[in-house]
C-alpha cells in the first residue's frame, strides 16, 4: 500500500469511516481504487475528470457521502494517478484546435465507461450509483449508456452531453491548452493560477490547502502526456444527446452558473436530454466543488440515491 494510502487509512480509522486502497484489474488496465463507508451502504461510484486523480475527492467529501448511507467508492482513471498509464500508445497529436484530433486517439470514453463496469464486477457490484464531473459526468454518462442495466441513478456534474454545447470561454480554454509546468513548484502554481481563472468567482480559493492537494497529486504522480490522450479521448467520442434521451434512471444534473469551462449550457443540454432528469445550479459556482456547497451536493445527491435506490 503506498504512503498516501496508509495515511488515508489512519484518518479514517480516527474517523471512524473504512477506507481501504486496493487494484483492480479490467478491461486490460489497471485500476487503483479505495473506499469509504460501510460495504451495506448504497454504492456510489465517484468519476473524475481530465487529469484528475481520485484525491480530487477529497476525503472529507468523501465521508460525507459514507455518512449519508453511501458505499463510496473513488478511483484513478487510466491515465490518470496510480491506475495504467498508456504511455506505449505516444502523446495524441491534435491539428490547430483541441477539436481536431490528427490520429485516431487510443481509446474513448466510452472503453474508459467499461473500466468502470469491471472495478464493478471486481466489487461485487451488479449495480451502483454513478457520479461524474467534469470529465468524469461524460464518462459516467456513457456508462449509464452502455450499461443501463448496472445504472442505479446518475448524476452528472460540470458536465455537457457534447463538446460544442457549453465550450469554453477563451479565457478557460487557454488554461485547458496550457503547457505543462516543468517541476513541482512550477505545477502548483500554475494549477493556483488556473483555478483563480476556471474556480469559483463567488467562493474565494484557499491557495494553501489547494496548494497541499496539487502536490499530493504530483507527487503520487504526474503524467502530461495521460492527460493529453484523456483529452483525445473525449474530442474522439463525440454527441451523448441521442443516447441520454433513451435512459429511464433517476437523473441530477449539478452546474454552476459561473462556469467558464464548459458553460451552464452543457448543464442545461444534459438535464433536458434525460427524461425527468433534476437540474441543480448554483451561482458563483465555476468548475470546481468548492467547499461550502458539499452539503449540499450531498444532500442533493442522497436525495437521488435514496429515492432510486433498489437492493
Amino acid at each position: 500500500m503506498a504512503a498516501t494510502g496508509r495515511a488515508a487509512c489512519r484518518r479514517a480509522k480516527q474517523s471512524g469511516i473504512l477506507v481501504r486502497m486496493n487494484r483492480a484489474m479490467t478491461n486490460g488496465v489497471e485500476i487503483v481504487y479505495d473506499a469509504f463507508g460501510s460495504p451495506t451502504g448504497r454504492p456510489l461510484l465517484l468519476v473524475m475528470g481530465l487529469g484528475a486523480q481520485m484525491i480530487s475527492w477529497e476525503e472529507e467529501l468523501c465521508e460525507m457521502f459514507a455518512e449519508r448511507g453511501h458505499h463510496v467508492v473513488r478511483f484513478d482513471n487510466r491515465d490518470a494517478g496510480l491506475s495504467t498509464h498508456l504511455h506505449e500508445a505516444g502523446v495524441p497529436r491534435f491539428g490547430d484546435t483541441p477539436d481536431d484530433v490528427v490520429a485516431a486517439p487510443p481509446y474513448l470514453l466510452d472503453d474508459m465507461a467499461d473500466d468502470m463496469a469491471g472495478l464493478m464486477d471486481v466489487l461485487g457490484w451488479d449495480t451502483a450509483h454513478v457520479l461524474g464531473a467534469s470529465m468524469g459526468g461524460m464518462i459516467a454518462q456513457a456508462f449509464a449508456i452502455r450499461h443501463p442495466a448496472r445504472t442505479l441513478s446518475l448524476t452528472s456534474i460540470m458536465s455537457t452531453p457534447a463538446l460544442h454545447i457549453g465550450p469554453p470561454t477563451p479565457e478557460a480554454l487557454a488554461v485547458l491548452l496550457e503547457k505543462s509546468a516543468p517541476d513541482r513548484d512550477s505545477v502548483i502554481r500554475q494549477a493556483i493560477a488556473s483555478r483563480k481563472v476556471i474556480g469559483s468567482p463567488g467562493y474565494p480559493l484557499d491557495e494553501e490547502r489547494f496548494a497541499l492537494l496539487v502536490g499530493e497529486g504530483y507527487d503520487r504522480s504526474n503524467d502530461p502526456t495521460g492527460f493529453a490522450r484523456q483529452l483525445a479521448a473525449i474530442q474522439g467520442s463525440g454527441d451523448r444527446t441521442a443516447g441520454l434521451a433513451e435512459l429511464t434512471v433517476p437523473a441530477l444534473v449539478i452546474h454552476g452558473e459561473a462556469d467558464p469551462l464548459i458553460q451552464l449550457a452543457g448543464g442545461v443540454a444534459t438535464a433536458d436530454a434525460i427524461p425527468g432528469a433534476k437540474l441543480l445550479t448554483f451561482p458563483g459556482m465555476g468548475h470546481d466543488l468548492p467547499r461550502p456547497l458539499w452539503p449540499d451536493i450531498v444532500a442533493a445527491v442522497t436525495e437521488l440515491t435514496e429515492r432510486a435506490h433498489r437492493p
